[in-house]
């Protein structure tokens, strides 16, 4: 008999060679489907379920992928332990697991038993994936490593097998419906061999009388999961409607004497990022009215002696005529400006790893002093001469080191806390976020973005909680 089974997850692991008692590292299963079929290819049984995240949400960025938000799957889902009760009878039933790159999902669920300590058979039973380079031969679709074609999505097999797409990709159940019919036509085709499967040659003949034409869709209704949630989200959004809120008018007008500085700005010397000349960024800052304007470059502070250079003209220049409207009895008008020094880091696990490819988290460094400009050169030299693999790259040790008169702000969606939030999790965000206030105290701070960007609202509303946390 094959089981055929996929899952949904609150989004990848850091490393996919990790053992499944890595618990940190696999991210944790939201939904499961499953069909166990007999040997002819007929059905019987099959299941879906969504999970209750217990202890844990679902990121942001997952959520876009499948559509299942943490409110949808706290309301309609079902405890983990019950679910791993019901998979663990249907393993008992099953000869073979079947799945589209079968491995990761086969990880995710074992390190889910693993977490609740229940013994299964999982990682024990003959595995047969639709993802191979067999079927990469089969579809031929160039682009792959080596010059070789490259492994097919399921749609892509799909799409071979049967001249048609699938609707639905990325929600559990009809992606095993879609694997199920890819892998019992592939059996029909005898494109896996008799020894994959087991059997012996009179197998294929039986299969092929009892499946004449090529295998038809199971016809399971699928929920769409994306709709789903979005009516939970207006529901709940409508009881917010009487909760108090700041008026932004009142708001603005409490700010309107302050003067704003841009602590996040990217020159010409951040290659392939930015093409903003160094004077263009100081008449801007000017023409604003900001009281400072600091240098973030990408890794390097290239730019640091031409930056604070032209800083020092316009600030002479500025005096200047600030001097001639003061002796002819008039208000002066130019701005003065304090040039700031910084740069944004790529800060990874290890620097001196290049065994695998990690370009780390974008952690912005602010200068206080004359020291913390030469720490943050330090660290700028270290990542180039030391850590440079794909992109110049320091680590937390490099931070502890060379944290002294240093700021630190939080960053964009790429940063540690904002990029945790969208792609890992609540509760790893806030640890991540603990950790630097543990190292700067006073001397870090929250940055919020703000482009009109559904993921830059969710991180904005999760970092103003924690910053009230704190």
């Amino acid at each position: 008999m094959y089981l055929i089974f996929d899952t949904e997850t609150t989004g990848l692991p850091k490393s996919w060679n990790a053992p499944i008692t890595d618990t940190d590292n696999w991210p944790r299963c939201i939904q499961i489907a499953w069909q166990l079929h007999d040997n002819m290819g007929n059905v019987l049984e099959h299941n879906n379920f969504l999970l209750q995240p217990d202890g844990f949400n679902i990121p942001y960025d997952a959520e876009q992928i499948h559509g299942i938000s943490t409110d949808l799957a706290q309301e309609q889902g079902i405890p983990l332990k019950e679910c791993l009760v019901s998979f663990n009878e249907v393993l008992e039933k099953t000869t073979f697991i079947v799945g589209q790159n079968v491995n990761f999902d086969l990880n995710i669920m074992g390190c889910e038993f693993h977490r609740l300590g229940i013994s299964n058979s999982l990682n024990k039973l003959p595995v047969l994936d639709t993802c191979t380079e067999h079927t990469a031969q089969l579809c031929k679709i160039p682009g792959g490593r080596g010059g070789k074609f490259k492994l097919p999505t399921l749609t892509e097999l799909h799409n071979h097998l049967f001249g048609v797409n699938f609707g639905e990709a990325h929600n559990a159940t009809a992606d095993v419906e879609a694997t199920t019919r890819c892998f019992l036509e592939l059996i029909r085709l005898r494109e896996f061999s008799k020894e994959k499967l087991d059997v012996d040659e009179n197998y294929f003949k039986n299969f092929s009388e009892a499946n004449p034409k090529p295998i038809q869709v199971l016809g399971l209704k699928h929920i769409n999961l994306k709709k789903e949630s979005e009516k939970i989200r207006k529901r709940l959004a409508a009881l917010k409607e009487n909760e108090t809120t700041s008026n932004t008018s009142a708001g603005l007008s409490q700010l309107e004497n302050i003067q704003f500085a841009h602590l996040h700005n990217h020159t010409q010397f951040s290659v392939l990022q930015s093409t903003i000349q160094i004077g263009n960024i100081v008449k801007a800052a000017a023409k604003d009215n900001m009281s400072a304007i600091a240098l973030t470059d990408t890794g390097n502070m290239m730019a640091s002696f031409h930056f604070v250079s032209a800083i020092l003209k316009h600030n002479k220049q500025a005096f200047a005529k600030n001097e001639i409207s003061e002796e002819n009895g008039e208000t002066p008008t130019e701005t003065i400006l304090k040039p700031i020094l910084g740069c944004e880091f790529n800060v990874c696990e290890d620097h001196l790893d290049k065994k695998r490819k990690d370009n780390g988290y974008q952690i912005v460094l602010l200068a206080k002093t004359k020291k913390g400009y030469h720490n943050l050169a330090k660290m700028s030299s270290i990542a180039f001469i030391n850590g440079f693999y794909y992109v110049p790259r320091i680590d937390r040790k490099i931070i502890e080191q060379y944290k002294e008169d240093v700021i630190v702000l939080t960053g964009n969606t790429y940063g540690e806390v904002p990029n945790k939030i969208l792609n890992v999790g609540e509760k790893q965000a806030e640890e991540a976020l603990i950790w630097w206030k543990q190292q700067f105290g006073d001397d870090l701070y929250i940055e919020l973005m703000r482009h009109n960007q559904e993921d830059e609202r969710i991180v904005n509303e999760t970092l103003l909680k924690f910053a009230k946390n704190s």
